[in-house]
Order: C-alpha cells, then structure tokens, then sequence
C-alpha cells in the first residue's frame, strides 16, 4: 500500500507554492494525499514572520502528534530555517528542512519512510546529488547537509554544517536537521500548475530578499534574491492554460525584483515578463501578488494601463508598514510616504477607479511614538485602500529591531489600543470602497463554493479587482463571468446577479 501524506501549510502565498511543489512532488512518485491525523508523514510547512507564526507552528506540531503518534512529522520553511534546533526537540518531529534544502523536502520525506517512494523519486530526477537551482553544481557529491552542534542560544544556524546523506535519516535517533547558509537547494521549481484544487494557483516565480529591513527574517530564512527564468515561466503559463485554467497568479518573496539575478543581456524586468506573456501566451488573466512600492516602476505601471480590466487583474498589494517618515527610516524600508502616496496615485491613473488597493501596516514598531502612529492613521484615511492587512510588531531573534525592541518597546496595551483603532478604519476603507461598485457590473471567475454557500442555491467568485461575491445560481468553478453587483452583505461580500459570460471566454 503507498505511504501517505499531508501538508500543512502556514505564512504566504509563496510559501503556500512551496508546499504545493512538495505535494506534487510526493504524489508524482506514487504517495496519496490524506488527512494529518491519519497520514504516514505530516509535513509541517511553517511560517516564522512573527512570534504568534511560530507559536502557530508548534502548537499543530503538538496537535499532529497527539492525535497521530505514528505519523513521522517533518518540519520546512522559514522556521525550520532560522531555528532548526529548537523544532527539531519538539516530541513527534522526525526531520527539519530549512528552506536551504527544501528543494530536497520529498526525497528526505521518502528517505523516512524508505523503499519504492524513494527509487521512484530518484527516477523523477531528485536524486539528492548536485540538485541546484538553474544549473549551479553542488561541491559535495552527497547533496544533502545538516547544521553541525555550533549553533547559537536561540537555535539559528551556525555558518558551517556537515554533510550527511539520506540513508541516515533511516538510522533513528534524534530529528536530523537539514539546513545551512548557502541556500543551494532552496528553490522549488513547481510541477505544472493546473486548476485543481486551486481555481487560481500561484506560480511563484522569484525567491528570497536583499531589501533588509530592520524587522525581517527573510533575508535570513530565504536567501538572497533568485529568479524563475523567462522560458520556464512561459512554459508553466502554456501549460496552465492548456489545461483550461483562466486566471494564474504570479507570487514570490520580493516579486518586484524578479529577473535582476539572471544573466540574460539587458537585465530582465517583471513588466517585460509580462509583455512576454502576453505577446506568447493566451492567458485570460494574470494577477501580481504583493510588490514593494518602488518596484512599480514606470513601464509596469503602463501595463496595468493598457492591460488592466482585460488581462490583468486591476488589484495591487503595496506593503507600507508605516505612514511617519521617521519609523520607516528605523525600519530601513526605501521608500518615504510621499513616494508611496505618488505610486498609489500613478496606479489610480493607469487602472481607474476599479482599482482594489491593499496594504500591509505594522503597529508598534519600537520607539513609534503617538505622533508617528498619527501620521500612519492620517495617510491610511488619505489614501483609497481597499483592504489593509493589519499586524502588531513581533520582535525577530537576529534582527537589529530585536535590539531596538529591547532598548525601546512600545508597551502592548498601547499597541492593542493602536490596533483597535486601525481595525475601525480599515473595516470603514473595506465598506466604502465595495460599497461603491453596487450597481455596477463586474468580470469574475467562478471559485470552489463552500458546501454552505452552495446549499443555499449560491455560488462564490471572486471580482477581477479582487472583491469576494456570490450569486444565485450553481455554476461550476473556472467560469469566467459577468456579474451585476446588487448590495454588500454584513460580511463585505458583494452580492450579484449573473449577466452572462464574459467576453473572454
């Protein structure tokens, strides 16, 4: 009988393409997906932005293995990567695989349970000797590498590591670590992605981060920036649209600087990728995920002008993290607030009034004094958001904040009280900006209804500008429609009546 799995999956849309890559990965070599607590492996893919992430992780680690004491649980992504050991204690866990090494997730996966899963690995060119991104080769003929006894009181990796192989892993004893700081195996070039499970996918299409901000672990847990090259990219769109997908999302760690590490003349950009795109592919629809605000440069921006509404998503997410001057300079963000208020005004242009706009804002940074909060609260009433993503500041080992935090914390019950306030006015920014489009029409794709929304004869979508809808009606999803916006619910979804099909279909 196959061995059996399940991912679960924790933090953002590119490390949810992480754990998508090791799930097809693991089924293409003849395992079956199933639920956690009756899985031969549970595969933890865990998050480590913030403190709260991290709790998150270990809490369905403890779960997991209380509910399923003979699954093998093995540990990835961002916190396995900044602190191996500290996982590799918890009771249950059987394997760490930092993000260094998760390319080579399913081949240890397989190596812990043993026999044919492994050999039909090797036979889909995981071989765990030389794997690397885009052709580097590996110095060691083993592939595989674990952190070595030096590391540092919070469990991050020590520069040096040792090597060792996949048979040990069958040795027993304590969890393995897989993880170091050379990040040669840290790219996972996705099986094709298809409409599936997901009715939009994401391809990601770039990894890791160079921008070192102050509060992040990501330069630290990813690496420095990698690119997809173009004609794999090109390649996955072909092939998504081949299988009948219709809208494709373009996700990555630092989206916006895709192509700057590539070597081909000229120095690829995003916005030529997606000329490529265009020019090559039929895709019907193409959505960006989040990009830093300075990497909307002049010639993206004009796609979203020529193409916005037809084949590109009129939606975009620009982290801010903060609206005062001062704080973003202690955050090393490299950006002012004016620069962002001028690219969300060129965006207007380009897009027009349907234009969703989101952002990420951080609350109690530390030394953010009432005046600064202020100036954050009075650029977030300026600006036309959408939606905001809200979050409270969560010190990271490692980091400079770490320090910063330590020297000047902002108590939480300011920051509590702060977060208070931000929720009303984003809940506002949420209504007023849906509220507008009642009565109007809009483009949206049909999605995987919940079985409470189609039991009530309904079906879910989602707008081109990013808004959730239902409407009347049982429709299959991958539909591409025209929908009439009748009211908004208490929720903040739009309710619609159906026009008919869109013209792209």
């Amino acid at each position: 009988m196959a061995s059996t799995f399940h991912v679960e999956n924790f933090g953002c849309r590119a490390a949810r393409a992480d754990g998508e890559a090791v799930s097809d990965q693991l089924r293409a070599a003849g395992f079956c997906e199933g639920e956690s607590a009756a899985s031969d492996v549970v595969i933890v893919n865990a998050c480590s932005v913030t403190a709260e992430a991290d709790r998150s992780a270990r809490a369905f680690i403890r779960r997991a293995h209380r509910l399923n004491p003979a699954a093998k649980i093995v540990v990835t992504g961002c916190y396995a990567q900044r602190a191996p050991r500290e996982l590799a204690k918890l009771q249950g866990v059987s394997a760490v695989v930092g993000n260094s090494h998760k390319a080579l997730a399913a081949e240890i996966v397989a190596g812990l349970v043993g026999g044919a899963e492994l050999d039909a690995l090797s036979g889909h060119g995981f071989t765990g000797c030389g794997i690397t991104p885009h052709g580097q080769q590996e110095a060691s003929g083993h592939g595989f590498s674990r952190a070595d006894e030096a590391l540092n009181k919070d469990g991050a990796l020590a520069p040096e590591g040792m090597l060792i192989g996949v048979a040990s892993l069958l040795a027993g004893g304590a969890a393995p670590i897989f993880a170091d700081d050379r990040f040669a195996h840290s790219f996972i070039e996705a099986a094709q992605v298809v409409p599936g499970a997901q009715t939009r996918p994401n391809l990601k299409i770039q990894e890791g981060c160079g921008n070192r901000c102050t509060f992040c672990v990501i330069p630290q847990t990813r690496g420095s920036s990698q690119s997809l090259p173009a004609e794999i990219v090109l390649s996955q769109v072909e092939g998504f649209v081949a299988a009948g997908g219709r809208e494709l999302v373009l996700s990555g760690i630092n989206l916006g600087r895709w192509g700057r590490d590539l070597p081909n003349a000229g120095r690829p950009t995003l916005a030529g990728l997606l000329q490529q795109i265009f020019a090559q592919t039929a895709l019907a629809r193409l959505r960006l995920s989040s990009i830093e605000p300075m990497d909307w440069d002049a010639e993206l921006i004009a796609l979203l002008a020529e193409f916005g509404g037809s084949r590109l998503a009129r939606h975009a997410h620009l982290p801010l993290q903060s609206g005062s001057d001062a704080v973003l300079r202690r955050m090393h963000r490299r950006y002012r607030p004016w620069h962002y208020a001028e690219k969300v005004a060129a965006l207007q242009q380009a897009a027009g009034p349907e234009l969703t706009l989101g952002a990420d804002v951080m609350v109690g940074f530390p030394g953010e004094t009432d005046a600064e909060f202020n100036q954050t609260v009075k650029l977030l009433q300026a600006l036309p958001f959408g939606y905001l993503h809200l979050f409270p500041f969560s010190p990271r080992p490692a980091t400079p904040a770490w320090a910063l935090h330590d020297a000047h914390p902002v108590p939480s019950e300011v920051v509590a009280a702060r977060m208070a306030v931000l929720r009303a006015l984003a809940a506002e920014k949420t209504q007023t900006h849906r509220s507008r489009f009642v009565g109007r029409d809009l483009d949206a794709i049909t999605l995987r209804t919940p079985l409470e929304v189609n039991a009530l004869g309904r079906t879910a979508a989602l707008t081109e500008n990013f808004l959730p809808v239902e409407f009347v009606g049982r429709l299959e999803a991958n539909q591409l429609l025209r929908l009439r916006v009748t009211g908004v619910k208490d929720d903040g979804t739009l309710d619609a009546s159906l026009v008919g099909p869109h013209s792209a279909q």
